[in-house]
């Protein structure tokens, strides 16, 4: 994995730590990893597996909220 990624925290992290992610992409692959263990490891996924996931959650989170 590229030590040049750009790391992003998600927009729906509070400031208290708990469960929070970090996402880096790059024309290849889609890398998360926890925000507590920057170190840590980290789980890759293609462009379009990590876009099916994104999809899947958003509807999940919607029919949750209905």
């Amino acid at each position: 994995m590229s030590t040049n990624l750009t790391w992003v925290k998600s927009s729906y992290s509070g400031t208290e730590g708990g469960n929070c992610i970090e996402v880096a992409s790059c024309p290849s692959a889609v890398h998360v990893r926890d925000s507590k263990d920057k170190a840590g490891p980290t789980l890759a996924f293609s462009p379009e597996a990590w876009s099916a996931f994104v999809s899947f959650a958003s509807e999940a989170q919607a029919a949750r909220v209905e």
